[in-house]
């Protein structure tokens, strides 16, 4: 470990994430253009337009090869579909020549805040509503207070009470996509006596019509440069390797668009395919019946980014109904089969109104404020592996994907599944009971997809990180194998000392921006899916030393699939990685079958795993089709609506707050694009009073305050940088104010100004005599697409170097600086743990430093076993030993003589740490 020195804060201070962005100010050309042919001329003056119903026919394929798009740093270039590619055209669906604007919207007035009086108003309206969401009675009670100091100034609140609010927002037409109700009962044979009281009920679907949702989506002016309007294949220029990203870019919706294409009227047509999310969950544990089916929607063409981000690309658009039976039938085939027909039947129905736009086109205006036409189509389906089940028909402990066997499922070598296949197979009349346990087909059920064209509920069904890797692999499979071997091995009372242990080990980790802390290890009973990701960035080095190193590696092997899956961009080198860390999974997992803690590994969770690679090549990068996305939709769509209610026939509450919301954020996409939410409420007031409301875009804008800090991490919305770092807004008063006072302060007596001298001439250096400013954090902002970020990629995280951390202890994060951008991952960085934060002025330039203790690396690579270097995230190098029982975590960087560096802290350190 080196000495202290003094380092200028800059970009260098940062993760430096392998993906480069764009350049500021970068757009890149629409897919359908291309510049006039040569000799091109304006037409004579007495040139006639054409008539209105004519259209001129999209270039033909072979005097129009596929169009090529090259980055402006000529690193990536794509081809787009040539017949599909989403060209521009007027309201009545004629072609537009190329580089023509878009046909204006109708105009608003800039000062038109209907079905609000004004900007406080709709303001007071999300406050209340969606922000707060105050109950009635406190809604009633804050517009009273309001009225009773208003009183005086002869005025009003912005509404008399929680009445006046719902009826205003009621009033909004934006948005307004209303619910209906499909009711549906058994219609199947029934017993003459004792008849079930399940086959005499009414079932109630709740929907919302998908295809005005998806207009809705198409036309949401904030996914402007983040969607794509025709299929595409993107290459690394360098290599001509393929690069898969965002859901357009995969080789399913190029062969949906050759197939369409068959038809020459959809030639220019832009292809919106439909993705489907489904899982019940459950609002709260112990009220008895409380659980919901929701349903969901969303359109591939938007970036998987802002699916990510919840900006409204992902909707609910149905409550699917839950049939419930006595305990006497609940395991009845009869039962079990309208269970799932019900299911089918309903997707069938609420998705019927698509059915026509999926032949014939119609035409929508988009994002960019171009009219398309837009032809439809079913995308992947986003499930839980049971659900799959439920969706593809096929019978439990067997892969929805394939054929493999449900004995053997990694047995190599099988076929895919396919509708056709299934079809082919009960047309030749084999009885279903052959079909159930050879295929592991359920014949007597036809999927929702066969009323659709185009839709193989076999090839649509997705990955799913969350239930299949993280829970499921995981979770659910190697950790609790673990505590398995070690009880089988070491017996009972000796295996939970060891587990014991571990959780010690676990619970020592250092605090660390975005690492979730475990205070008392593993062992609690409820586990999450956040829970299970927090557990994987600390589980491996704690196991180390207690289990095989062949399980190390196992461990090893799966989260690095994890996390090469997790990736923003997957390249053909990732794909390599990636069966790469699937070969050893497999290799490395034989321990636990040796050991005989598990008797086989055909499960299909883990035999997922072998169809990853396919799927991104058909699908692109997977964290836009994760069920995480759907499961984090619930709290908003589901469970906080459901709280707010008072639990009375509570779904009819839950479908009005959840139009209210929607109504609310198409007031607010639609008051932003006039330029009516610039700056703060009181901002846009102080403007009015003062210059008046025909000046006012050119008033002075008072800021909002910014919130306080965030300790595990927050997304940001803004342009894509590559990094950069900003000290908190306030100095700490009680710390140090000279260079001697820190020196003492932080027991380095020979501290220098300023590090490394080889990078700054020490004749340039002036010895700096006045004051310091410490600050307790700072801020690194820097583009991490793989983790949870803004639209542009951004994420910020803080760093953290204060005496006393939460009233408990000193705190002093560990940092990656870029030393060597040539090198690439751990070679060209180095590690250092911040010791404070400090600025100074001098000629009236201020600079921003940190005081940082720099760390050595043991050896020229990473450790084999855990895949990580070793220094220090850090986590300790804990050894075959057990801990002491009064070690915390704020004494770990001292109590420990070596570290890892934790390249599973986050996917930004995997990418730079590995």
């Amino acid at each position: 470990m080196h000495a202290c020195h003094p380092v200028a804060l800059a970009q260098d201070f940062l993760p430096t994430p392998p993906q480069s962005p764009p350049p500021p100010g970068f757009s890149p050309p629409p897919p359908g253009f291309s510049p006039p042919p040569p000799g091109f001329s304006l037409p004579p003056p007495d040139f006639s337009p054409p008539p209105p119903d004519f259209s001129p026919p999209p270039p033909d394929v072979d005097e129009d090869p596929e169009s090529e798009f090259t980055d402006a740093s000529g690193r990536y270039y794509r081809t787009y579909h040539s017949l599909l590619n989403g060209l521009p055209c007027t309201a009545d669906g004629v072609f537009l020549p190329p580089g023509t604007p878009p046909t204006p919207a109708p105009l608003k007035s800039p000062h038109d805040w209907s079905p609000y009086r004004s900007d406080v108003e709709f303001a007071t309206a999300e406050f209340t509503f969606k922000q707060c969401h105050m109950s009635n009675k406190a809604s009633d009670i804050l517009f009273d207070l309001m009225a009773a100091q208003l009183l005086k100034h002869n005025d009003s609140p912005p509404f008399a009470d929680h009445k006046d609010l719902h009826k205003v927002i009621d009033a909004t037409q934006l948005g307004n996509v209303p619910w209906q109700c499909l009711s549906v009962q058994y219609a199947g044979e029934r017993p003459e006596h004792d008849t079930p009281l399940w086959m005499g009920k009414d079932y109630e679907v709740w929907y919302r019509d998908p295809r005005v949702m998806a207009h809705n989506m198409l036309a949401n002016t904030t996914y402007k440069g983040e969607i794509d309007y025709a299929p595409f294949r993107e290459y690394d220029s360098s290599d001509n390797t393929r690069r898969w990203k965002d859901f357009m870019s995969g080789d399913w919706a190029w062969q949906q668009a050759d197939e369409i294409s068959k038809d020459p009227n959809t030639h220019g047509s832009m292809f919106v395919p439909i993705i489907l999310g489904s899982d019940k969950t459950t609002v709260s544990v112990g009220t008895g019946n409380n659980e919901y089916y929701p349903l969901y929607a969303s359109i591939g063409n938007v970036h998987n980014n802002v699916r990510r981000a919840h900006r409204d690309a992902l909707v609910i658009i149905g409550f699917l109904s839950i049939p419930k039976t006595t305990r006497k039938y609940a395991h009845d085939d009869s039962f079990r089969l309208f269970r799932r027909q019900l299911f089918h039947c309903s997707l069938s129905a609420i998705l019927s109104t698509l059915k026509p736009a999926m032949t014939e086109y119609e035409v929508l205006r988009c994002a960019d404020s171009h009219f398309r036409r837009i032809i439809f189509g079913l995308g992947p389906y986003i499930a839980d592996y049971e659900e799959q089940l439920v969706l593809s028909c096929t019978v439990k402990n067997w892969c929805p994907k394939c054929l493999a066997h449900r004995g053997d499922l990694d047995g190599g070598g099988n076929l895919p599944r396919t509708q056709e296949h299934t079809d082919l197979l009960v047309s030749e009349h084999i009885d279903s009971d052959t079909l159930w346990h050879e295929f592991g087909i359920v014949s007597v059920l036809v999927p929702f997809t066969n009323d659709f064209p185009r839709a193989d509920i076999h090839k649509l069904i997705s990955f799913d990180l969350l239930h299949q890797l993280v829970k499921g692999a995981f979770k659910d499979h190697l950790v609790d194998w673990v505590l398995k071997y070690l009880k089988l091995t070491h017996g009972t009372k000796r295996g939970e000392e060891i587990m014991s242990d571990i959780d010690r080990r676990i619970a020592a980790v250092a605090s660390f921006t975005g690492l979730r802390r475990f205070p008392d290890g593993r062992g609690f009973k409820q586990w999450t899916g956040n829970d299970s990701k927090a557990l994987m960035k600390v589980f491996l080095p704690a196991i180390e030393g207690h289990v095989p190193q062949d399980m190390v590696r196992a461990f090893r092997a799966l989260l690095e699939f994890c996390y090469i899956a997790r990736r923003d961009v997957i390249t053909e080198a990732s794909l390599v990685q990636l069966n790469d860390a699937l070969t050893r999974f497999h290799h490395y997992r034989k321990i636990f079958e040796t050991t005989g803690t598990v008797p086989h590994f055909s499960l299909p969770r883990q035999h997922s795993m072998t169809h990853y690679a396919d799927m991104i090549r058909l699908f692109g990068a997977p964290n836009g089709l994760c069920s995480s996305i759907t499961e984090s939709k619930h709290i908003k769509a589901v469970k906080e609506p459901w709280r707010w209610s008072n639990k009375h026939n509570a779904l009819g509450q839950m479908l009005l707050t959840n139009q209210r919301l929607d109504k609310l954020a198409a007031s607010r996409l639609d008051f932003a694009a006039r330029g009516m939410l610039v700056g703060s409420v009181l901002s846009r007031a102080v403007a009015t009073l003062t210059v008046g409301p025909e000046d006012e875009p050119n008033a002075p804008v008072i800021a909002p305050e910014v919130e306080g800090e965030v300790d595990d991490g927050e997304a940001v919305d803004g342009p894509t940088v590559l990094a950069f770092v900003q000290l908190a807004r306030t100095p700490q008063r009680k710390r140090a104010r000279t260079v001697m006072e820190l020196a003492d302060e932080v027991n380095v007596p020979h501290l220098r100004l300023p590090h490394p001298p080889e990078d700054v001439p020490a004749a340039s250096c002036p010895r700096h005599d006045g004051r310091l400013y410490v600050f307790n954090s700072a801020a690194a902002t820097f583009y991490a697409p793989s983790d949870p970020s803004g639209i542009g990629g951004m994420r910020r995280e803080q760093i953290r170097a204060c005496p006393l951390w939460r009233n408990v202890a000193a705190r002093n994060d560990c940092v990656f600086v870029n030393a060597n951008p040539d090198l690439e991952g751990m070679r060209g960085l180095e590690v250092a743990r911040v010791k404070c934060f400090f600025s100074f002025k001098f000629n009236w330039v201020t600079y921003p430093c940190a005081l940082v203790q720099w760390f050595d690396k043991v050896g020229d690579c990473a450790d084999e076993d855990t895949g990580m270097w070793i220094v220090p995230h850090l986590i300790p190098v804990y050894g075959p030993d057990f801990i002491a029982d009064n070690i915390e975590y704020f004494h770990s960087y001292d109590a420990f003589r070596s570290f890892y560096i934790n390249k599973f802290a986050d996917h930004h350190a995997f990418e730079i740490a590995s």
